[in-house]
């Protein structure tokens, strides 16, 4: 992965109970790893401390996911990497599809990928089966483009090809409208199956906030609606018809 400069990137909260397992776990794929403490209030970052030569970023005040994913973005195209490959840090996500994406993107180094989950997990949040297909909709409907999870935080994203994009919103909603932006900028956004973890009710992190997080999730789809008629849909269409007539040349 240093190679192909590559680094993985954990935004992290709260999370002293999962983080060391998940740093090991990766730590026997690659040592190139940047974990951003998003204020956490707990011993997280003295966890990651213990930890030799993973690159930290740590800032006081938790300010929520997308932003700890612009400073993540921020950081390790300042260290040279061209790419990063998101993954949660309360122990979701399996090491061992950081291979997955690896072989995906050297082949196809320009193209986002969203992990997908498979959403028969006795363990899944309800709530998340909802979620997910309501993502779906607006991302099929400002895209004009599907794919089968548009929740997933395990992810890769090309950030040479993202000039410096910054989220307009801060927290988990940030995830969905970066990869709706990806589209419109012509950068293509696929999919790969990823295993995936639920610790019973009583034992799970989580940090979604019903009511104040589907509030931002609305707005920011109201927002993207908007934008959409005035610049994502004559985006779209430009793109389609550049990438038709460039294969004739």
């Amino acid at each position: 992965m240093k190679n192909n400069k590559i680094c993985v990137l954990i935004p992290v909260y709260n999370c002293e109970n999962k983080i060391k397992d998940v740093l090991t776990s990766v730590l026997s794929y690659t040592s190139d790893i940047l974990v951003v403490n998003d204020g956490s209030t707990d011993n997280t970052l003295s966890v990651i401390k213990e930890f030799d030569n993973i690159e930290i970023v740590s800032y006081p005040k938790n300010k929520g996911k997308g932003y700890a994913l612009w400073k993540g973005f921020k950081k390790a195209d300042e260290l040279g990497y061209t790419a990063v490959i998101t993954m949660d840090g309360d122990g979701q996500h399996s090491a061992q599809d950081l291979v997955k994406f690896f072989n995906f993107s050297s082949n196809s180094p320009h193209v986002a990928v969203v992990g997908a989950r498979i959403f028969d997990h006795p363990n899944m949040p309800s709530g998340s089966v909802f979620a997910n297909k309501f993502s779906n909709f607006w991302f099929t409907l400002f895209t004009i483009k599907k794919l089968p999870d548009t929740q997933s935080g395990f992810r890769y994203y090309p950030i040479y090809r993202m000039k410096k994009m910054r989220p307009f919103t801060n927290r988990y909603e940030a995830e969905f409208e970066l990869i709706v932006r990806l589209a419109w900028r012509g950068i293509h956004v696929c999919s790969l199956p990823i295993s995936v973890h639920y610790d019973p009710l009583e034992e799970r992190i989580s940090h979604f906030r019903p009511k104040k997080d589907f509030a931002r999730i609305s707005l920011l789809n109201t927002c993207l609606c908007i934008i959409a008629f005035v610049y994502g849909y004559p985006a779209t269409l430009f793109h389609k018809f550049k990438n038709r007539t460039t294969r004739y040349y």
